[in-house]
C-alpha cells in the first residue's frame, strides 16, 4: 500500500487536525512503514530472564523486538508467560500505575482479543478482580484462552452487550472502553480498514461509542475512572467524545504526565512515524461525585455441597468453592458474592479457576488448573520437557515421559503447559484440542533462548 491508497477524505481529516507536515509523515509511516513488534512479559508466572532488546519506555515489562518470529512454535507462549501486544497499547500501564492506589473491581468492557485484559491482570494491585468482557461469541473464546493462559485466578470472563451492565449500579472502580472504531490505526495491519473507511463510517463509529458509554457509565462508581481509547486518529471518536462524555455524562478529565521523548501527542495520540508503535488515543476521565467504599449488595455465593477435599488441597490461598456444569472452580473468597452476582445476570463463561472436571469416579484437572498462578505444583508429580516434547503435547500428541503413573503436570523451561495422566507405556494427552497448534513444522523458536 502507498500513500495515494489511502482515502482521500482520510488525508484531508489529517490534514485539518494535525496540519501538512504531520499529515504527511503519518500517511507515510501507514504506507510504507513496517509495523514494529513488542511483547509483554507475564511476571506473575514462575521467573523468567529479563530480554536484552530495548524496552517499552511507559510499560516496565514491556520490549521491542528486532522482528516478528514465529510465536506459535514457543511453548512459553502457550504457558503465558508473554504475551505479544502494540506497545501503544501498553500504555494502560502507565494510566494505572498514575491513578489506581489501591485494590479495585474493574471491567475490560471490549476486551478481545485479550491484550489489554492481560495488561490489566498483571498491574492492577493484589486483590483487585478483573471482569473482562467480549459481546461475539468467537472473539469472547479468544478472550477466555488468553485470559486463562494469563494464570490469574481474580479474573472473570463474560460474553455480553454493554446494556447488559446497565443494572450493575456503582459495581465498578475502573472500566476500559477500548471502543470499536474505524480501524485509522491499523491501516498498515490491516488493508480491509482501509477498504472499509469512509466518513460516513466515522459518523457511525462515533455515535455507536456514545451509545455504549452511555450503556455501561451507570456501572461506574462515583469517583470512579473510566479509561476511553481507540485505535484511530480522528477528533470525532476521539477528543469529541471525551468532551462529550465530561459534559454529558459527568466526568472530570484527567492529566496524564508523560515525557516528552515519548513523543505522544495531544491527549493521548499515538501516531506511526512518531512513535514505535501503532495508532491509538486513550484518555482518563473521573466521574463525577464523591467516592465511596464497595457497595454491591447481591446473594451471597452457594458453597459446593460436597467439594472432594483434595480439591482445595490444589490451589494456594482462600477460595470460594463452586460446582457450575459438572466442574468444580474456585474463586477467591473476597468476591464470592460479586461473582455469585455476575453469574446470574451474565453470560459467565470463566470465574477463577476451573479446577476439575468428573472423570469416572475421579476427578482430572482442568487445563486452567495448571495455567493458574494459584496452582500448587507441589501437589503433582512434575515433568520437564525438552522443545520438542512440548511443540508435540501442544500439538494434542502423544508424548513419553520419565513420571510416575497418574495425573502429571507438564513443564517447559519451568513453566506449566498442562496435565497428562500418564498409563505407564502411554500419557494421555488432557491438552485442550480445540487450542492445539494445528499448522506445520517450522524452526524452533523460543523467546528466552
Amino acid at each position: 500500500m502507498n500513500q495515494t491508497e489511502l482515502p482521500a477524505d482520510f488525508y484531508a481529516l489529517m490534514q485539518q487536525q494535525w496540519g501538512s507536515q504531520i499529515a504527511d509523515e503519518l500517511c507515510t509511516s501507514l504506507s510504507d512503514t513496517l509495523p514494529s513488534v513488542s511483547v509483554r512479559l507475564n511476571l506473575a508466572k514462575s521467573p523468567l530472564p529479563s530480554l536484552p532488546n530495548e524496552k517499552v519506555p511507559w510499560c516496565e515489562n514491556g520490549y521491542y523486538l528486532a522482528e516478528r518470529p514465529a510465536f506459535t512454535y514457543d511453548p512459553l507462549l502457550h504457558a503465558g508467560a508473554y504475551y505479544v501486544q502494540d506497545a501503544s497499547s501498553m500504555f494502560l500501564s502507565h494510566i494505572v500505575k498514575q491513578f489506581v492506589e489501591h485494590p479495585v473491581v474493574a471491567l475490560d468492557l471490549c476486551a478481545a482479543p485479550g491484550g489489554k485484559s492481560t495488561l490489566l491482570s498483571g498491574c492492577l494491585l493484589g486483590g483487585s478482580l478483573l471482569v473482562s468482557n467480549e459481546p461475539m461469541r468467537q472473539r469472547a473464546q479468544v478472550l477466555a484462552e488468553n485470559m486463562t493462559k494469563w494464570g490469574s485466578p481474580y479474573s472473570v470472563v463474560t460474553q455480553n452487550f454493554p446494556a447488559d451492565f446497565t443494572s450493575f449500579s456503582q459495581f465498578f472502580d475502573l472500566i476500559v472502553t477500548d471502543v470499536p472504531c474505524s480501524g485509522e490505526g491499523m491501516f498498515r495491519k490491516d488493508e480491509q480498514a482501509v477498504r472499509d473507511w469512509s466518513l460516513q463510517n466515522v459518523e457511525l463509529c462515533w455515535k455507536r461509542q456514545r451509545d455504549i458509554l452511555e450503556s455501561v457509565w451507570p456501572a461506574l462508581k462515583p469517583g470512579g475512572l473510566l479509561v476511553y481509547s481507540t485505535c484511530t486518529f480522528n477528533h470525532f471518536e476521539d477528543e469529541d467524545n471525551v468532551q462529550w462524555i465530561a459534559e454529558h455524562l459527568g466526568a472530570e478529565v484527567l492529566t496524564v504526565p508523560v515525557e516528552s521523548d515519548w513523543k505522544i501527542f495531544g491527549q493521548y495520540h499515538f501516531l506511526p512515524g512518531y512513535v514505535c508503535g501503532e495508532g491509538q488515543f486513550m484518555a482518563v476521565l473521573r466521574k463525577n461525585g464523591t467516592p465511596s467504599g464497595h457497595t454491591v449488595r447481591s446473594e451471597k455465593g452457594k458453597p459446593a455441597k460436597s467439594e472432594p477435599l483434595a480439591l482445595r488441597q490444589w490451589v494456594e490461598g482462600d477460595f470460594h468453592f463452586f460446582l457450575h456444569k459438572d466442574a468444580y472452580h474456585a474463586v477467591p473468597a473476597e468476591y464470592a458474592s460479586q461473582v455469585a452476582m455476575l453469574r446470574s445476570r451474565l453470560n459467565v463463561l470463566v470465574a477463577g479457576v476451573q479446577l476439575a472436571v468428573p472423570k469416572g469416579r475421579d476427578w482430572q484437572p482442568a487445563h486452567s488448573l495448571a495455567m493458574s498462578i494459584a496452582c500448587r505444583r507441589e501437589v503433582f508429580p512434575l515433568a520437564e520437557l525438552s522443545y520438542e516434547q512440548a511443540l508435540a503435547y501442544l500439538r494434542h500428541e502423544s508424548v513419553q515421559i520419565d513420571a510416575p503413573k497418574g495425573y502429571v503436570l507438564l513443564t517447559y523451561m519451568d513453566q506449566p503447559l498442562g496435565f497428562v495422566k500418564n498409563l505407564g507405556n502411554r500419557a494421555n494427552n488432557l491438552y485442550p484440542s480445540e487450542w492445539r497448534i494445528r499448522s506445520g513444522y517450522t524452526t524452533p523458536f523460543c523467546l528466552f533462548e
